[in-house]
């Protein structure tokens, strides 16, 4: 391959790494922890105790909800079996016509021992939903159906697709001779160039898959609007269930019992494992029941459900789009495409696999932004004293250590900030709050520090920050009485487990960050020791003989 054609493609390559690469790290961050949404929201909501409903008892707590709290009419979910992440039996929106930030007013209910409805209004936490906008948007703000970061994110995507086959193309050469050896030496740019190729190069089709899906996801409706006026012209793009034509007086008392629209759907799918029943506009001419469940053996549309829609009133199944192992071979192509981006196929084990890619993903942004900077690092000359390194080296190196390192302490800081205040301000807010403190707090530290203090001081931050959540644990076990609390439950345990593990080997990073940093190279950008006196050369005269 000539050597202008490699050069082209590694210019491609760094700066469409380097306009993408900070937002993708933090996209790549917050998508490994949206694995575990529902155990992060069973962490940061406060422990209720409820009465859970025998299957018989299905069919009266949602006539005596529908009869007392008409808002449920809009929609409720049956929740089938108790789990970590449920609230409750019934759970419904008080607000439904909320928007996209609005607060939701969730509502539970449940029977007692004697049968009676018991309603309560429960704290649903936002902590999963600040999450999953970090991963979609990248902490980018803004208002309307999607919001404008994913707009961003989906042009970010383009170039990160760009970024992934220039640095193929780089690579093809010594691809053979290099691969997945990774040499440690005093060469730390060459150790770093080798790991970020290792790490690319084996995880290189998840992360095609990733830059393709997202660039569908953050465009989808111009795609919709472009089949829309081409393909299907007058034909509707999505059918929707013919009205039914019923009697609204007594209806509620019509409602088929759950047990039997799950025993009709089990004739159709026998390995669907059902989980809740979301029904919408019960009570109207469009009433409908989705029921959500697993098929581990297939592909699901949602982050770790497969769908399946009832009629609530004759059991009829009236679509099977979304329902495992049924797909027509259209919305089989979609569905792999969602699964393949959420990983909701596999179960557990497949969910650990993506975190492992989400952070390895967030370690080749982070690198190829290092990698950046020590290529433009000026040498120190042979008889001289350090060299003044340029300034927008050092403002892209601050940059890089301010913004992943202020989202990693921020997100670990709003979770602990969340159990601290929890009843001091709405939780809507407060997350939000105490992740954009620290984020810009610790941008600002960067470029106020510089690069080489700054990174040590923000990693051991960042750190801290994340040792705050076991702690906050802890203590919540030791004193009971302050406003904080613990989960017992397994999976919220994992999730302060997760937090000491990540708390200590950052800071075991810091440690060795600052070995380098004051202790390095002097002609380095993240030099921050003693400065090195210029000494001149003394010429010696021999005298005349």
């Amino acid at each position: 391959m000539r050597a202008d054609i490699i050069k082209t493609y590694k210019t491609l390559h760094t700066w469409t790494g380097l306009i993408a690469g900070m937002a993708l790290f933090i996209c790549f961050f917050a998508g490994a922890m949206t694995m575990f949404k529902g155990t992060l929201d069973r962490w940061a909501t406060p422990p209720q105790s409820v009465e859970w409903v025998d299957d018989s008892q299905w069919l009266t707590l949602m006539q005596q909800t529908l009869a007392t709290h008409p808002e449920a009419e809009n929609g409720f979910v049956l929740n089938l079996r108790p789990a970590e992440n449920v609230a409750a039996p019934l759970v419904w929106d008080a607000n439904p016509e909320r928007s996209h930030h609005d607060p939701q007013e969730p509502w539970g209910a449940t029977l007692n021992k004697d049968g009676e409805l018991v309603t309560y209004r429960y704290a649903a936490s936002p902590m999963a939903q600040l999450v999953d906008m970090l991963h979609q948007t990248a902490g980018i703000p803004g208002e309307g159906h999607h919001l404008f970061g994913v707009y961003v994110m989906g042009v970010i995507s383009v170039l990160y697709a760009l970024a992934i086959v220039s640095g193929l193309v780089v690579l093809l050469p010594t691809l053979l001779k290099d691969f997945l050896i990774v040499r440690r030496g005093k060469n730390l740019k060459r150790f770093w160039l080798d790991a970020h190729n290792v790490v690319g190069i084996t995880s290189l089709p998840f992360h095609i898959m990733i830059a393709l899906t997202v660039i569908v996801f953050a465009f989808h409706d111009q795609l919709y609007a472009a089949l829309a006026g081409t393909t299907y012209k007058d034909r509707p793009l999505f059918e929707r269930h013919a009205p039914h034509e019923r009697s609204m007086e007594t209806v509620a008392d019509n409602l088929l019992p759950p047990a039997v629209l799950l025993a009709n759907l089990k004739e159709t799918a026998p390995d669907f494992v059902p989980r809740e029943m979301a029904y919408s506009n019960p009570l109207g001419e469009r009433a409908e029941v989705r029921i959500g469940g697993e098929n581990h053996d297939h592909m699901v549309r949602g982050s770790d459900r497969g769908f399946v829609a009832m009629d609530p009133y004759t059991g009829e199944v009236e679509g099977t789009e979304y329902l495992p192992g049924q797909e027509d071979p259209w919305t089989e192509i979609i569905i792999t495409i969602f699964s393949l981006h959420f990983g909701s196929f596999g179960g557990d084990f497949m969910r650990w696999v993506y975190v492992f890619m989400g952070l390895a993903g967030a370690f080749i942004f982070y690198s190829g932004n290092l990698l950046w900077v020590e290529t433009r690092r000026r040498k120190q000359r042979r008889k001289g004293g350090p060299v003044e390194q340029k300034r927008s080296t050092r403002l892209m190196a601050s940059a890089t250590i301010g913004v992943c390192w202020g989202a990693v302490a921020g997100v670990a800081l709003s979770m602990s900030a969340g159990k601290w205040l929890y009843d001091t301000m709405a939780a809507d807010t407060l997350y939000m709050w105490a992740y954009y403190v620290v984020f810009l707090a610790s941008v600002a530290w960067a470029f106020w520090r510089g690069p080489g203090r700054g990174a040590v001081e923000l990693i051991a931050f960042a750190g801290l920050a994340w040792l705050t959540v076991p702690f906050t644990a802890l203590l919540a076990w030791l004193v009971p009485g302050i406003p904080a609390w613990v989960q017992t439950a397994p999976g919220t345990l994992a999730v302060d487990g997760s937090a000491l593990v990540a708390g200590l080997l950052l800071l075991e990073m810091s440690r060795r960050t600052a070995k380098r940093v004051f202790h390095g190279n002097t002609d380095s950008v993240w030099y921050a020791g003693e400065p090195v006196l210029d000494e001149q050369p003394v010429e010696i005269k021999a005298n005349a003989a």
